[in-house]
């Protein structure tokens, strides 16, 4: 089985991740999609609670689902109660799935950074690497330090402009984000009263 770990903050999901996803899926012949709430250290500044991060992605993966089952929702990162890494991530995914092969899905913003992930030379043996990022995108965007000749990444073009800190600002601004993302994520937003200030 071809499995891919998507893994982010999600705070919220948006369209962006539900394309990236099925197009990856298509593009990479992935069978199974594991959507992984992270507890980024870099990232302290989270606006929604775990909770709620974690049901939006579950929402997210319903609507990756429509299209053919294939998405799930890993809270394993969130249950560590600490900061949280990819390269534990994927040691803890080898654990449960020691017989697949397994790819890292991560976007050209993350990918700048790689060279500061812990431990990141170990994800070579851990998994491919595909790395989506934006067609008007100086081509060369690896950090100095990657061993980009190891040859297990994958530069994949993907264009769709939408991130969540500017749904957040919309959200803060009392303007719209229903063409940001889907019909389950808006209502449960609405429903809870994220990101607006009070």
């Amino acid at each position: 089985m071809h499995l891919a770990v998507f893994g982010g903050t999600f705070d919220p999901p948006h369209n962006g991740h539900i394309a990236l996803c099925l197009y990856a899926r298509e593009l990479l012949k992935i069978d199974k999609i594991i959507i992984s709430v992270s507890n980024n250290p870099f990232k302290q500044n989270r606006s929604a609670a775990d909770e709620h991060r974690k049901r939006m992605a579950e929402l997210l993966s319903s609507e990756i689902n429509r299209a053919g089952s294939c998405s799930q929702v890993s809270g394993w990162e969130l249950e560590k109660k600490q900061p949280s890494f990819t390269v534990d991530l994927l040691r803890y995914i080898h654990e449960v799935y020691s017989k697949d092969r397994v790819t890292l899905l991560i976007g050209e913003d993350s990918f700048r950074e790689f060279s500061s992930w812990k431990d990141y030379d170990q994800l070579f043996s851990l998994c491919d690497i595909a790395v989506f990022r934006r067609t008007s995108a100086d081509i060369n965007i690896s950090p100095p330090e990657t061993p980009l000749q190891r040859g297990n990444i994958k530069f994949i073009d993907f264009a769709y402009e939408v991130s969540s800190t500017a749904i957040r600002e919309l959200i803060a601004a009392g303007q719209s984000i229903s063409r940001f993302v889907p019909l389950s994520v808006h209502r449960y937003i609405i429903d809870n009263g994220l990101y607006s200030q009070h």
